[in-house]
Protein backbone atom coordinates (compact mmCIF):
# COMPACT_ATOMS: atom_id res chain seq x y z
CA UNK A 1 0.00 0.00 0.00
CA UNK A 2 1.19 3.43 -1.05
CA UNK A 3 1.84 5.51 1.98
CA UNK A 4 2.98 9.26 2.51
CA UNK A 5 5.53 11.14 5.09
CA UNK A 6 5.00 14.90 5.89
CA UNK A 7 6.69 16.48 8.79
CA UNK A 8 7.14 19.67 9.32
CA UNK A 9 9.79 21.88 7.99
CA UNK A 10 13.38 21.09 9.14
CA UNK A 11 14.31 24.57 8.18
CA UNK A 12 11.41 26.50 10.19
CA UNK A 13 11.94 24.45 13.78
CA UNK A 14 16.05 24.16 13.66
CA UNK A 15 17.50 25.25 16.45
CA UNK A 16 20.66 25.44 15.55
CA UNK A 17 22.80 28.22 14.68
CA UNK A 18 22.17 29.38 10.91
CA UNK A 19 25.91 28.72 9.19
CA UNK A 20 27.53 26.26 7.19
CA UNK A 21 26.85 22.95 8.70
CA UNK A 22 27.70 19.76 8.22
CA UNK A 23 25.09 17.56 7.71
CA UNK A 24 24.72 13.67 7.61
CA UNK A 25 21.47 11.52 7.35
CA UNK A 26 21.03 8.15 8.84
CA UNK A 27 18.78 5.45 7.83
CA UNK A 28 18.16 1.84 8.19
CA UNK A 29 15.70 -1.19 7.33
CA UNK A 30 15.52 -4.01 9.23
CA UNK A 31 15.78 -7.22 6.71
CA UNK A 32 17.35 -6.74 2.78
CA UNK A 33 13.89 -7.81 0.60
CA UNK A 34 13.31 -5.85 -2.33
CA UNK A 35 10.47 -3.73 -0.76
CA UNK A 36 12.91 -2.87 2.03
CA UNK A 37 15.98 -2.24 0.11
CA UNK A 38 13.55 -0.27 -2.09
CA UNK A 39 12.62 1.79 0.89
CA UNK A 40 16.22 2.18 1.72
CA UNK A 41 16.99 3.49 -1.60
CA UNK A 42 14.26 5.96 -1.65
CA UNK A 43 15.32 7.48 2.29
CA UNK A 44 18.60 7.73 0.54
CA UNK A 45 17.10 9.97 -1.82
CA UNK A 46 15.09 11.78 0.34
CA UNK A 47 17.99 13.01 2.22
CA UNK A 48 20.23 13.64 -0.48
CA UNK A 49 17.85 16.30 -1.48
CA UNK A 50 16.68 17.48 1.66
CA UNK A 51 20.34 18.34 2.73
CA UNK A 52 20.71 19.61 -0.85
CA UNK A 53 18.45 22.44 -0.63
CA UNK A 54 19.33 24.15 2.29
CA UNK A 55 22.37 26.61 1.46
CA UNK A 56 23.73 26.57 4.86
CA UNK A 57 24.40 22.81 5.09
CA UNK A 58 27.11 21.05 3.62
CA UNK A 59 26.49 17.55 2.80
CA UNK A 60 29.05 14.76 4.76
CA UNK A 61 27.20 11.70 4.09
CA UNK A 62 24.30 9.48 3.75
CA UNK A 63 25.06 6.42 6.00
CA UNK A 64 22.86 3.39 5.54
CA UNK A 65 21.98 0.38 7.28
CA UNK A 66 19.92 -3.04 6.79
CA UNK A 67 20.61 -4.99 9.81
CA UNK A 68 18.01 -5.20 13.11
CA UNK A 69 17.94 -2.55 15.57
CA UNK A 70 18.44 -4.09 18.65
CA UNK A 71 22.07 -2.77 18.95
CA UNK A 72 24.83 -0.88 17.13
CA UNK A 73 27.14 -3.54 16.39
CA UNK A 74 25.78 -5.45 13.52
CA UNK A 75 25.77 -1.64 11.96
CA UNK A 76 28.85 -1.00 10.55
CA UNK A 77 27.44 2.55 8.86
CA UNK A 78 25.99 3.70 11.86
CA UNK A 79 29.56 3.11 13.71
CA UNK A 80 31.06 4.70 10.50
CA UNK A 81 28.67 7.70 11.44
CA UNK A 82 29.76 7.93 15.27
CA UNK A 83 33.47 7.70 14.41
CA UNK A 84 33.10 10.49 12.07
CA UNK A 85 31.37 12.37 14.93
CA UNK A 86 34.30 11.57 17.67
CA UNK A 87 36.60 12.99 14.51
CA UNK A 88 34.50 16.31 14.37
CA UNK A 89 33.36 15.86 10.19
CA UNK A 90 29.59 16.44 11.46
CA UNK A 91 27.72 19.04 13.29
CA UNK A 92 24.03 17.57 12.48
CA UNK A 93 22.41 13.87 12.09
CA UNK A 94 18.97 13.76 10.49
CA UNK A 95 16.90 10.50 10.90
CA UNK A 96 13.61 9.14 10.46
CA UNK A 97 13.05 8.46 13.91
CA UNK A 98 14.55 7.34 17.76
CA UNK A 99 13.63 3.57 16.56
CA UNK A 100 16.55 3.63 13.78
CA UNK A 101 19.50 4.74 16.33
CA UNK A 102 18.14 1.58 18.31
CA UNK A 103 15.34 -0.31 20.01
CA UNK A 104 17.28 -0.51 23.05
CA UNK A 105 16.84 2.28 25.36
CA UNK A 106 20.11 2.50 27.00
CA UNK A 107 21.87 2.54 23.33
CA UNK A 108 19.72 4.90 22.51
CA UNK A 109 20.02 7.12 25.66
CA UNK A 110 24.05 6.72 25.79
CA UNK A 111 24.41 6.91 21.89
CA UNK A 112 22.65 10.67 22.17
CA UNK A 113 24.27 11.36 25.30
CA UNK A 114 27.96 10.75 23.66
CA UNK A 115 26.62 12.81 20.73
CA UNK A 116 25.65 15.94 22.99
CA UNK A 117 29.66 15.49 24.40
CA UNK A 118 30.89 15.45 20.95
CA UNK A 119 28.50 19.08 20.09
CA UNK A 120 26.84 16.89 17.73
CA UNK A 121 23.05 17.78 17.38
CA UNK A 122 20.49 15.05 16.00
CA UNK A 123 16.98 15.61 14.72
CA UNK A 124 14.46 13.05 14.62
CA UNK A 125 11.72 13.27 12.39
CA UNK A 126 8.80 11.24 13.18
CA UNK A 127 8.89 12.47 16.88
CA UNK A 128 10.31 16.12 15.85
CA UNK A 129 13.16 16.29 18.67
CA UNK A 130 16.18 18.11 18.58
CA UNK A 131 18.64 16.62 20.85
CA UNK A 132 20.16 20.08 21.56
CA UNK A 133 17.08 20.95 23.23
CA UNK A 134 16.70 21.42 27.27
CA UNK A 135 13.60 18.83 26.93
CA UNK A 136 14.85 16.16 24.74
CA UNK A 137 16.58 13.90 27.15
CA UNK A 138 13.35 13.09 29.26
CA UNK A 139 11.48 13.06 25.72
CA UNK A 140 13.71 10.64 24.29
CA UNK A 141 13.66 8.35 27.18
CA UNK A 142 10.03 8.08 27.06
CA UNK A 143 10.04 7.32 23.33
CA UNK A 144 13.01 4.72 23.37
CA UNK A 145 11.10 3.29 26.12
CA UNK A 146 8.10 2.50 24.04
CA UNK A 147 9.88 1.55 21.14
CA UNK A 148 11.48 -1.21 23.24
CA UNK A 149 8.43 -2.60 24.74
CA UNK A 150 7.36 -2.61 21.06
CA UNK A 151 10.20 -4.67 20.03
CA UNK A 152 10.17 -7.12 22.74
CA UNK A 153 6.43 -7.37 22.06
CA UNK A 154 7.13 -8.55 18.75
CA UNK A 155 9.80 -10.91 19.70
CA UNK A 156 7.72 -12.54 21.99
CA UNK A 157 5.06 -13.06 19.63
CA UNK A 158 7.69 -14.52 17.17
CA UNK A 159 8.96 -17.18 19.78
CA UNK A 160 5.78 -18.15 20.85
CA UNK A 161 4.47 -18.55 17.45
CA UNK A 162 7.86 -20.75 16.41
CA UNK A 163 7.29 -22.75 19.52
CA UNK A 164 3.29 -23.31 18.44
CA UNK A 165 4.69 -24.49 15.53
CA UNK A 166 6.81 -27.37 17.40
CA UNK A 167 3.99 -28.92 18.60
CA UNK A 168 1.99 -29.55 14.73
CA UNK A 169 2.61 -32.11 13.18
CA UNK A 170 2.95 -29.70 10.23
CA UNK A 171 5.68 -28.21 11.49
CA UNK A 172 8.22 -27.00 8.55
CA UNK A 173 10.89 -27.57 11.26
CA UNK A 174 10.77 -31.03 10.41
CA UNK A 175 11.85 -31.24 6.96
CA UNK A 176 15.05 -29.11 7.45
CA UNK A 177 17.92 -31.11 5.47
CA UNK A 178 21.15 -32.34 6.66
CA UNK A 179 23.79 -34.86 5.44
CA UNK A 180 22.45 -37.67 4.46
CA UNK A 181 19.00 -36.54 3.30
CA UNK A 182 17.01 -34.64 0.34
CA UNK A 183 13.54 -33.44 -0.10
CA UNK A 184 11.50 -35.64 -1.88
CA UNK A 185 8.94 -34.42 -4.49
CA UNK A 186 5.93 -33.90 -1.84
CA UNK A 187 8.87 -31.78 0.24
CA UNK A 188 9.11 -34.96 2.95
CA UNK A 189 12.68 -35.78 3.59
CA UNK A 190 14.03 -39.00 2.11
CA UNK A 191 17.69 -40.01 1.98
CA UNK A 192 20.37 -39.72 -0.12
CA UNK A 193 21.97 -43.08 -0.59
CA UNK A 194 25.28 -42.14 -1.37
CA UNK A 195 25.66 -39.88 1.88
CA UNK A 196 23.14 -42.52 3.97
CA UNK A 197 26.24 -44.98 3.40
CA UNK A 198 28.98 -42.70 4.74
CA UNK A 199 26.83 -41.83 7.83
CA UNK A 200 26.23 -45.59 8.40
CA UNK A 201 30.41 -46.07 8.32
CA UNK A 202 31.32 -43.10 10.33
CA UNK A 203 28.81 -44.64 12.73
CA UNK A 204 30.31 -48.08 12.76
CA UNK A 205 34.19 -47.64 12.54
CA UNK A 206 33.17 -45.14 15.80
CA UNK A 207 31.72 -48.34 17.54
CA UNK A 208 34.90 -50.39 16.22
CA UNK A 209 37.07 -47.75 18.28
CA UNK A 210 37.96 -45.26 15.90
CA UNK A 211 38.88 -41.85 16.94
CA UNK A 212 37.34 -38.96 15.52
CA UNK A 213 40.53 -37.70 14.45
CA UNK A 214 41.13 -40.99 12.85
CA UNK A 215 37.52 -40.30 11.25
CA UNK A 216 39.03 -37.78 8.97
CA UNK A 217 41.73 -39.34 8.02
CA UNK A 218 39.80 -42.08 6.75
CA UNK A 219 36.98 -40.15 5.16
CA UNK A 220 40.47 -37.69 3.49
CA UNK A 221 42.28 -41.40 2.13
CA UNK A 222 38.54 -42.75 0.91
CA UNK A 223 38.18 -38.98 -1.03
CA UNK A 224 34.94 -38.23 0.37
CA UNK A 225 34.49 -34.50 0.93
CA UNK A 226 32.81 -33.20 3.56
CA UNK A 227 29.24 -31.70 3.31
CA UNK A 228 30.60 -28.67 2.97
CA UNK A 229 32.89 -29.75 0.03
CA UNK A 230 36.19 -29.63 1.63
CA UNK A 231 38.60 -32.37 1.89
CA UNK A 232 39.26 -32.38 5.25
CA UNK A 233 35.95 -33.06 7.61
CA UNK A 234 35.67 -30.87 10.58
CA UNK A 235 36.09 -32.86 14.11
CA UNK A 236 32.84 -30.65 15.01
CA UNK A 237 31.28 -31.79 11.81
CA UNK A 238 32.25 -35.30 12.71
CA UNK A 239 30.82 -35.01 16.55
CA UNK A 240 27.53 -33.39 15.44
CA UNK A 241 26.45 -36.47 12.94
CA UNK A 242 27.41 -38.76 16.11
CA UNK A 243 24.89 -37.16 18.28
CA UNK A 244 22.43 -36.24 15.62
CA UNK A 245 19.10 -37.65 16.24
CA UNK A 246 17.67 -37.36 12.96
CA UNK A 247 19.15 -40.36 11.63
CA UNK A 248 17.01 -42.41 13.67
CA UNK A 249 13.82 -40.66 11.84
CA UNK A 250 13.23 -38.00 14.92
CA UNK A 251 13.45 -34.84 15.08
CA UNK A 252 14.33 -33.03 18.15
CA UNK A 253 13.11 -28.74 18.16
CA UNK A 254 14.26 -26.41 20.69
CA UNK A 255 18.41 -27.51 21.20
CA UNK A 256 19.15 -23.82 21.21
CA UNK A 257 16.95 -20.55 22.14
CA UNK A 258 17.59 -16.75 22.59
CA UNK A 259 18.57 -15.92 26.25
CA UNK A 260 19.14 -12.29 25.70
CA UNK A 261 16.39 -10.00 23.99
CA UNK A 262 19.43 -7.46 23.40
CA UNK A 263 21.92 -9.32 21.17
CA UNK A 264 19.40 -12.25 19.70
CA UNK A 265 22.18 -14.56 19.38
CA UNK A 266 21.18 -18.33 20.36
CA UNK A 267 22.79 -20.34 22.96
CA UNK A 268 22.58 -23.77 23.78
CA UNK A 269 18.98 -25.01 25.36
CA UNK A 270 19.63 -27.27 28.75
CA UNK A 271 16.18 -27.27 30.45
CA UNK A 272 15.85 -23.70 30.43
CA UNK A 273 12.97 -23.62 27.65
CA UNK A 274 10.67 -26.58 26.60
CA UNK A 275 12.17 -29.25 24.30
CA UNK A 276 10.21 -31.49 21.68
CA UNK A 277 10.88 -35.02 20.34
CA UNK A 278 9.29 -35.96 17.25
CA UNK A 279 9.21 -39.35 15.91
CA UNK A 280 8.70 -41.30 13.03
CA UNK A 281 8.94 -37.81 11.01
CA UNK A 282 11.28 -39.74 8.36
CA UNK A 283 13.07 -42.85 7.17
CA UNK A 284 16.10 -43.79 9.70
CA UNK A 285 19.55 -44.37 8.54
CA UNK A 286 20.55 -45.43 11.50
CA UNK A 287 18.72 -47.84 14.10
CA UNK A 288 18.22 -46.55 17.66
CA UNK A 289 19.94 -48.80 18.97
CA UNK A 290 23.22 -48.54 17.44
CA UNK A 291 22.44 -44.35 18.03
CA UNK A 292 21.97 -45.37 21.70
CA UNK A 293 25.38 -46.84 21.91
CA UNK A 294 27.40 -44.22 20.17
CA UNK A 295 25.99 -41.92 22.70
CA UNK A 296 26.92 -44.08 25.21
CA UNK A 297 30.73 -44.54 23.88
CA UNK A 298 30.84 -40.94 23.59
CA UNK A 299 29.97 -40.17 26.72
CA UNK A 300 32.61 -42.95 28.25
CA UNK A 301 35.36 -41.45 26.28
CA UNK A 302 34.66 -37.63 27.16
CA UNK A 303 34.77 -39.24 31.13
CA UNK A 304 37.77 -40.43 30.53
CA UNK A 305 39.38 -37.30 28.91
CA UNK A 306 38.16 -35.64 31.90
CA UNK A 307 40.20 -38.10 34.51
CA UNK A 308 43.42 -37.38 32.39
Amino acid sequence: MRSIRKFESIYRISSVPRSKLKVAAYCRVSSANDEQMGSLSFQQKYYWELIDKNAQWELVGIYADHATGRNIYSRPQFRQLLADCRAGKINLIITKSISRFARNTLDVLSTCQDLKKMGVDVYFEVERIWLSKQTSDLILTIYAACYQNESEDRSFSIKWGIKRSFESVDSKFFNRICYGYQKGPDGLLVIKENEANIIRDIFRLYLDGHSIRQLIDELFLRNIPSPRGYDHWGTECISKILSNEKYTGSVLLGKTYVANFFDGKQVKNNGEEFKYLVSECHPMIIHHSIFSQVQIEKMKRSNRQQIR
